[in-house]
């Protein structure tokens, strides 16, 4: 599959690096030093933009030291990122939206569209206190050459998936095969086949002991399928396309 000079380096669990063909960085679910799968040199990476799908510990546990080193706009609900100008981050820097909308990054820009996630989201306070954090949600990130990339979240499968498809025709997806929280290889291999896509990037598997989804199980499932769709799965610090 043709990236379209489209950059994607997985840092580990559901933590991405996405650089776009002018060189714009995107991270996504800032999970790094807390991340036992994130190689050491990547946990301060600097990035121009963030966007946090949802409030658990494993996609924002580096949020606020992350948001230090970014030198543009934190994307995220609009209840999460209110909550984080709570805790002290930079009101600035702060872009909350919500599902069905959709704003731009930088210039030239990457355009992100908030969609449905299937999930919970929430942060626990030291004193063990819960706190809402709104809904989990996806993105759909397109860039200025027109590539388009679904990234799901934590979700399990659903149907509106295929919405996605003829709303925004994502070329590529980012999905969680993990199971146990998320989907798992079989329900993500339904998920391609909904979105319509000719690859995936697997992630949420691994990092934990209940996560017990595999690639290998992915392209086993795409393949029963019928599918077409790639499966590329770089190991925690690699980069695809």
């Amino acid at each position: 599959m043709d990236f379209q000079n489209v950059r994607i380096t997985w840092l580990g669990h559901s933590t991405f690096l996405i650089t776009s063909p002018e060189g714009q960085t995107l991270l996504v679910d800032p999970f790094l030093a807390n991340n036992p799968k994130c190689p050491k040199t990547l946990h301060d990476v600097s990035c121009d933009a963030i966007a946090i799908t949802h409030g658990h510990a494993d996609h924002l546990a580096d949020v606020f030291s992350a948001a230090k080193r970014c030198s543009g706009k934190i994307v995220g609900m609009y209840d999460l990122t209110g909550w984080l100008g709570s805790k002290g981050i930079d009101q600035s820097k702060l872009l909350g939206m919500n599902k069905g909308g959709s704003v731009c990054l930088g210039s030239p820009n990457i355009a992100l569209t908030m969609t449905d996630a299937r999930h919970s989201s929430s942060w626990t306070e030291q004193d063990g206190t819960i706190v809402y954090l709104g809904e989990a949600a996806g993105y759909v990130a397109t860039f200025s050459n027109g590539f388009k990339l679904y990234i799901a979240g934590d979700t399990c499968l659903f149907g509106d998936m295929s919405l996605i498809r003829e709303l925004y025709a994502p070329d590529l997806a980012i999905l969680p095969i993990g199971d146990h929280f998320t989907m798992d290889p079989r329900a993500a291999a339904f998920a391609c086949r909904l979105l319509g896509v000719k690859a995936v990037i697997p992630c949420h598997y691994g990092t934990f002991p209940p996560l017990i989804g595999t690639p290998e199980q992915l392209r086993a499932q795409i393949d029963h399928l019928g599918l077409s769709t790639e499966v590329f799965a770089p190991e925690p610090g690699e980069t695809v396309g």
